[in-house]
């Protein structure tokens, strides 16, 4: 499969994210082809991912699969043959979508990101090390890195389009979209992350931290949108190594997040784009720990074309 930096389609393209690309198929339905672009600390980086987009789009459709009867979501298909045949502007395309693109329902998408912490990592140790909070609401004293929380704290942050997301507290989520949103979000975030930390713990995985995506569709009702439990959205650990009070080795995008933290130590890079190029070895690692990802997960290795 070869990588792909950027899609150009037969479709109207209606928005450009950090690693999807988006076409709107008719008034209702809209193609997500996920390219093998990839961020970290909200910037894009130059280089691609070989195979990133196919495991992003498949692991998320294999996730929606599991989570029916859980939450309504948006995605229609996942497979070429059956989005061409809903999509007929798309023959003659099939190498470019196979393994990468979704067909779903179309949504207005709230402004929120929807982020659970099962456990205490990343963003949340480095607030909670500094000053014992969370979006800046005190947590218990004496918590140690990477230690489970129960329950899993529900913690919203702004989407950035440019830049960077920000953690808010629950009171101003309600703010922005009201105190009956709000509630439901969260159950539903619950919901989600409930089955999806049972599913990968059968399977000798930890979701440490996972965020979601929510919007209302044409019939008025919320729905689970953009990727699930994804190595781009969560915090994958091995079980039989988990242990609080360091970090933990990580099955996710944690070789460029290692080495942008290097060159930040380093002076080297400020943490805004331009992001520094990224060496062939962690390309390379990065690509292998997303297939891992997937494999660990669905306990099958991820079958690719091209």
């Amino acid at each position: 499969m070869p990588t792909m930096l950027a899609s150009d389609l037969p479709l109207p393209k209606i928005g450009r994210g950090k690693v999807r690309d988006i076409y709107a198929v008719g008034d209702d339905r809209v193609l997500l082809l996920t390219t093998d672009r990839i961020s970290a600390f909200d910037v894009v980086m130059a280089e691609t991912i070989p195979i990133k987009g196919a495991v992003l789009t498949q692991l998320s459709a294999w996730w929606f699969g599991r989570l029916e009867g859980v939450v309504p979501h948006h995605m229609i298909s996942a497979d070429a043959d059956e989005i061409i045949e809903e999509v007929p502007a798309l023959r003659g395309h099939g190498a470019e979508i196979a393994g990468r693109a979704m067909l779903c329902r179309h949504t207005n998408v709230f402004p929120i990101e929807c982020v659970i912490r099962g456990y205490l990592s990343g963003s949340a140790w480095k607030e909670y090390a500094a000053a014992g909070t969370l979006a800046g609401e005190k947590l218990a004293s004496g918590l140690l890195e990477s230690a489970k929380l129960e329950p899993g704290i529900f913690s919203p942050a702004t989407k950035a389009e440019t830049g960077h997301d920000e953690n808010i507290t629950i009171g101003r989520m309600r703010e922005i979209l009201g105190d009956e949103v709000t509630h439901t979000l969260e159950s539903m975030t619950r919901a989600v992350y409930t089955l999806g930390e049972t599913v990968s713990r059968s399977q000798g995985i930890i979701i440490a931290d996972t965020k979601f995506e929510f919007g209302r569709d044409a019939d008025g009702r919320i729905i689970l949108i953009d990727e699930v439990m994804t190595p781009d959205s969560s915090r994958f650990w091995a079980a039989d190594v988990y242990a609080p009070g360091r970090p933990q080795p990580s099955f996710d995008k944690q070789p460029l997040r290692d080495y942008l933290d290097a060159e930040r130590r380093a002076g080297r890079w400020n943490g805004d784009a331009p992001p520094p190029p990224l060496p062939a070895s962690v390309v390379d690692a990065t690509s292998k720990r997303y297939l891992e990802a997937y494999r660990l997960i669905t306990g099958s290795d991820l079958a690719v074309s091209g």
